[in-house]
């Protein structure tokens, strides 16, 4: 894992972070529902940018103001969840996203040293089929609906988002900056 030492977000910045991880939470647990066919759901086109907050995250400040993000956004989009969805799938939705959201994190900063499109690619491709599987399962299993073909559908189209998301990535990457040195003392 990464030794490098990271800055700390100001309370804006983890706001605007937080903010950013509830409403695409909450906002693709409302779209879920709404099926486009009989393999894709709305949730699938916007749900890979959670990953893309996170990755920003862990890149500029790292894995501990990264989980410290989903933790916080995870409360708040469950609350929200609530609201705009069915209880079922606003707890399937925290518990799935949690799982995915500790994977991303922890894969990222695994390869955060290599070149800088390993990392969100190969972490949004394992949270994202983590996710996909255990929210509809959870959400849908034992419903009657054709969750097994969503899982197949959405996971498609999230991983082309996911991979989609690279260019924002490394835009914003760069404007990001760079963690602070280590301490020479």
């Amino acid at each position: 894992m990464s030794q490098a030492r990271f800055e700390v977000p100001g309370p804006r910045a983890f706001a605007l972070a937080v903010a950013a991880m509830a409403a695409v939470v909450a906002g693709s647990n409302y779209l879920v529902q709404f099926p486009i066919n009989d393999w894709l759901t709305w949730g699938a086109l916007s749900y890979p940018v959670a990953f893309l907050v996170t990755d920003l995250l862990n890149r500029r400040y790292g894995p501990a103001a990264a989980r410290k993000v989903a933790w916080v956004g995870f409360a708040i989009a469950v609350l929200a969840s609530l609201f705009v969805a069915t209880p079922r799938i606003a707890l399937a939705s925290g518990t799935a996203f949690l799982c995915a959201q500790m994977l991303d994190i922890h894969v990222f900063d695994r390869l955060r040293a290599g070149r800088w499109w390993r990392a969100p690619l190969i972490s949004g491709a394992c949270a994202a089929a983590l996710d996909t599987v255990l929210f509809f399962a959870l959400a849908f299993g034992g419903t009657g609906a054709p969750w097994p073909t969503w899982v197949a559908g959405d996971l498609l189209v999230k991983l082309a988002v996911n991979a989609g998301l690279l260019a924002p990535f490394r835009a914003l990457m760069w404007n990001l900056g760079r963690p602070l040195p280590a301490s020479r003392g």
